[in-house]
């Protein structure tokens, strides 16, 4: 009998996304920060000043989740909430310097970890993974935008 697709590829992926988080939590854990926030963080570094809702869509987090990462990250002055000129409701959250020096400490770091973790993965079946990893997140934003109909 053949494996199930939910096993081969479900919870495959699921056990991977856990060892990876798991991994990069161990690594992080010096600088005291989680791989929720560190993604957070890093999404910041690339594109500061933006919106809690932007943010919230780039980083794939659900608002009450970002909320509190974002909680966090204030707490240890990596961002700050700034208000939005164009909307009084709403605020801008921007990266400090204390964020940014950070994120310019961890980056190298996690490069070398995830060098790692891909050691003697040829780098054409790396590239196919990769394209796989894409295809199979389009093919599940378009069961979502199905599902939403």
């Amino acid at each position: 009998m053949a494996m199930s697709k939910d096993k081969t590829i479900g919870s495959a992926t699921v056990r991977l996304s856990k060892k990876l988080t798991r991994i990069v939590n161990f690594y992080l854990k010096p600088y005291n920060i989680t791989t929720e926030q560190w993604s957070v963080l890093r999404t910041l570094n690339e594109a500061d000043h933006i919106s809690q809702k932007q943010l919230s869509e780039r980083t794939d987090k659900d608002q009450a989740t970002l909320t509190k990462i974002l909680d966090l990250l204030a707490k240890h002055d990596f961002v700050k909430r700034v208000p939005n000129p164009s909307d009084r409701r709403s605020f801008l959250i921007e990266i400090t310097e204390k964020g940014t020096d950070l994120t310019e400490k961890v980056l190298p770091y996690l490069e070398e970890i995830y060098t790692k973790i891909i050691d003697q993965i040829d780098s054409d079946r790396l590239k196919i993974y990769q394209e796989v990893l894409l295809s199979l997140e389009s093919n599940i934003d378009l069961l979502i935008e199905d599902s939403q109909k």
